[in-house]
C-alpha cells in the first residue's frame, strides 16, 4: 500500500476530554508509522506543548504548531516559520480589551500572558507547558507566532470586530475554542502549512487523511483528500466542510478507531 499522510488536530480530536492520549490511539499510530505512513500533529498549541504528545506516541512525526505558523520535522528541524509582522503584534497588544479577557502571545519558546490565569493550565496538565506573566506592552513585537485572546465569547466577539476593522486583511483570524480568539499573519493556517509539507514530501492530497473538530481546522480539512469531522465538532464546521465524513467523538478515540478500520489494522 502506498504511504499516506495522516494529519490530526489534538484537542477535541485526537485527545480525549481529559486532554490525554488513549492507549488505543498510541497503539494505532505506532502501527501506522511502522507501516510507513507519515504522521502530522497539527494544533493551535505551541510547538513545545505538542512535543510531549509526540513523545508519548513514540513515533516520528512532523508538527504543525501555532495554527500553521511553524512546521517542524521529526528531528525537530524548523522547516517553516511565519510569525506576525511586528507592527501588527504591537497594535494587537495595545488594543483595548475587557478586563476579563486575557491576552496571550506565543513568542519564541514561550507562552506569555498579561496576568495570571491558573484555570488555563488545566489544558496543559499532561505536558507541563505553562505561561510566564510578562509586561507585554514592553515587547517589540518580533517573533510572535500567534496572539491569543481568551475570555467570554461575547467579549471576544466585540474584540474580533475591532481587530477586523484594524487590520482584517493583514491577519488570519479564527477560533480554536469558543473562548479562544486566535490571530496569525495573513495566509497562516493549518491548510497552507499542510499543503507546503505535502509538496515537500511528494505526497498527493488524495493520499492525505485529515481529522479536526473546530474552526481552525477548516482549511486543513478542505485540502485533504479524506476529511473527517468529529461528532463533538463545532456546529459550524460541518457546514464549512460539507463533504467531510462524520466520525465518532474524541472521547471514544474515534480517530484511532476509524484509522483501524480504514487501514485494516
Amino acid at each position: 500500500m502506498s504511504p499516506h499522510l495522516i494529519v490530526t488536530d489534538l484537542d477535541g480530536t485526537l485527545l480525549g476530554a481529559d486532554h490525554a492520549l488513549a492507549g488505543v490511539t498510541i497503539d494505532t499510530f505506532r502501527t501506522l508509522a511502522a507501516r510507513g505512513h507519515r504522521i502530522v500533529l497539527a494544533s493551535g498549541r505551541h510547538y513545545r506543548d505538542i512535543l510531549a504528545f509526540r513523545d508519548q506516541l513514540g513515533i516520528e512525526a512532523h508538527i504543525i504548531s501555532t495554527n500553521g505558523a511553524y512546521t517542524h520535522a521529526p528531528d525537530d528541524a524548523l522547516l517553516d516559520a511565519r510569525p506576525l509582522p511586528a507592527a501588527l503584534t504591537r497594535a494587537l497588544i495595545r488594543l483595548p480589551r475587557a478586563d476579563r479577557v486575557r491576552l496571550n502571545l506565543y513568542h519564541g519558546d514561550e507562552w506569555l500572558i498579561d496576568a495570571a490565569a491558573p484555570e488555563l493550565l488545566a489544558l496543559h496538565a499532561h505536558t507541563g507547558f505553562g505561561y510566564r506573566v510578562a509586561d507585554l506592552n514592553a515587547l517589540d513585537g518580533e517573533g510572535v507566532g500567534k496572539v491569543l485572546y481568551i475570555g467570554e465569547p461575547e467579549a471576544l466577539g466585540v474584540l474580533e470586530g475591532e481587530i477586523r476593522r484594524l487590520a482584517g486583511e493583514s491577519l488570519h483570524i479564527t477560533y480554536s475554542l469558543e473562548n479562544s480568539l486566535e490571530i496569525m499573519a495573513t495566509g497562516v493556517n493549518k491548510g497552507t502549512a499542510l499543503n507546503a509539507l505535502l509538496a515537500q514530501l511528494d505526497i498527493p492530497v488524495e493520499r492525505c487523511l485529515a481529522f479536526g473538530d473546530n474552526l481552525n481546522d477548516i482549511e486543513m480539512l478542505e485540502l485533504a483528500g479524506e476529511a473527517h469531522v468529529l461528532a463533538n465538532a463545532h456546529p459550524a464546521l460541518m457546514d464549512a466542510v460539507p463533504d467531510a465524513m462524520r466520525i465518532g467523538s474524541h472521547d471514544q478515540a474515534a480517530v484511532a478507531r476509524h484509522l483501524m478500520e480504514r487501514f485494516a489494522l
